[in-house]
């Protein structure tokens, strides 16, 4: 029997219950990749504004309810349901028919591939429920990069401590790598930085990269930073020139590397223990 056929006798209805999950986390998310930003920089925009001072309350991630920000118009179920309601909208606020982001249906529908992928290969017990959360965290922390720049603490730093803690039962690497891991991210691209800006007299990564790659070392072992850098760094190298090329990418133009560390770090996690040869050529193997 195929692993197609074993797949939707044994595990059809989990991977339902996945795509589901994720749909809804990926709602969840875009609501985080709006406002954490805001919170942390403590200052809002137009909407936010007006919002807030209606509510009475602080911005937080539940708070105010949800609405378009170019009319302030508070939304029912039936404008959140994921994808569908973007669809049915054709990309529009019904109110005010303000385009509506594309990152929207973007973020939940990534958040389905990737979860499903990750229960898939892990399942639902605790070594997937954690590849879940790191893999909803990288989703969260990639476009906040892509949009503002920002790496938050409360994603990057809360990302080393889980990968630290899911180490103490050895789910995905012992401890000894875990906290080596850490470290080695972490030094390796302050390192890295230092020289740059020895070299070019200005920044060249953010701290915010530089917690990250700790923390997928603490999640992964510091035997995955080699392959991993390379992935990310080929990946942005990539898009930066395919950018150029187009117009999108201006000379001397910054380019976040976060997002790019997150989708190697996901293809890392999801690959290296199914096809383990997969990274060997740059792990040595």
């Amino acid at each position: 029997m195929s692993q197609f056929s074993i797949l939707l006798n044994e595990s059809g209805w989990a991977l339902v219950l996945a795509a589901l999950l994720g749909l809804a986390v990926g709602s969840f998310l875009n609501v985080v990749i709006h406002r954490l930003p805001l919170m942390v920089i403590k200052k809002f925009g137009d909407g936010e504004t007006a919002a807030v001072a209606a509510a009475g309350s602080p911005l937080s991630l539940a708070m105010p309810a949800s609405h378009c920000p170019n009319c302030k118009h508070r939304l029912a179920i039936r404008d959140n349901i994921p994808l569908v309601s973007f669809t049915l909208l054709r990309g529009r606020c019904r109110f005010c028919r303000a385009t509506i982001s594309l990152r929207y249906p973007m973020v939940e529908l990534l958040c389905t591939v990737m979860t499903t992928v990750v229960v898939f290969l892990y399942g639902f017990g605790w070594t997937g429920m954690g590849g879940l959360v790191l893999t909803w965290t990288l989703i969260a922390l990639a476009f906040i990069d892509l949009e503002t720049g920002l790496l938050p603490d409360s994603l990057t730093l809360g990302l080393v401590w889980l990968g630290l803690l899911f180490s103490v039962g050895a789910f995905y690497v012992d401890a000894e790598q875990a906290v080596l891991g850490a470290l080695a991210g972490y030094l390796s691209l302050w390192l890295l930085n230092r020289c740059f800006k020895l070299a070019a007299k200005k920044e060249g990564l953010g701290y915010g990269d530089m917690k990250l790659t700790a923390a997928l070392g603490a999640w992964m072992g510091w035997q995955a930073l080699p392959p991993l850098l390379m992935a990310a760094s080929l990946m942005g190298l990539l898009i930066g020139l395919l950018g150029r090329a187009v117009g999108r990418i201006r000379p001397g133009q910054q380019i976040p590397f976060g997002p790019y560390l997150a989708m190697a770090g996901w293809l890392y996690f999801c690959l290296h223990k199914q096809w383990p040869g997969f990274f060997a050529v740059y792990a040595g193997g």
